[in-house]
């Protein structure tokens, strides 16, 4: 219980669930670090093009993807359950449980459907087109890998907000 109130999660929230809603910005990290990390020119895959197109979608795909990330926080702390008051419009409200349970479980769904496809399709022609040397395969895969991870601990995170959102105590 100690850890939850120190980082911040509901004290309803169950242990587990507040682990992977924590988890989930970790998993997403290492593939935007090495986009990142091609974009500063280091010898990790093939250099992008120099017209600034593909740094550009590169470096706004890392912040999408760690935004999005991010959110699933929200479905163990305290402003998934009541908006900040900040917030035009809805600062201060209860977030009703659908808004954030069906967007979520959609991202869920969206997930690992890219992530099959993507497996299935793209993944070996991707590799040897990106990379050059074995070293650079290997790291692309452990800097990508963990993203298979998103998709089931954001549907996990997401039923444990729906049961303690509206179970009856």
């Amino acid at each position: 219980m100690e850890l939850m109130v120190k980082i911040g999660a509901l004290p309803n929230a169950p242990r587990w669930a507040v682990l992977a809603a924590h988890t989930v910005p970790l998993v997403t990290l290492p593939s935007g670090l090495w986009r990142i990390a091609q974009v500063a020119g280091l010898p990790v895959a093939e250099q992008l093009g120099r017209d600034g197109r593909e740094v550009v979608v590169a470096i706004s795909l890392t912040l999408v993807t760690e935004g999005l990330a991010l959110l699933t926080l929200g479905l163990v702390r305290p402003w998934g359950e009541v908006a900040p008051r900040w917030l035009p419009l809805i600062g201060g409200r209860r977030v009703h449980t659908l808004a954030a349970v069906v967007p979520a479980m959609l991202g869920a769904a969206v997930l690992c459907t890219i992530a099959g496809w993507f497996a299935c399709t793209q993944a070996a022609g991707m590799i040897g087109r990106v990379t050059q040397t074995p070293a650079q395969q290997v790291l692309l895969v452990v800097c990508y890998f963990p993203l298979l991870a998103w998709a089931p601990l954001l549907a996990a995170t997401t039923l444990a907000y729906y049961r303690r959102r509206t179970t009856v105590s």
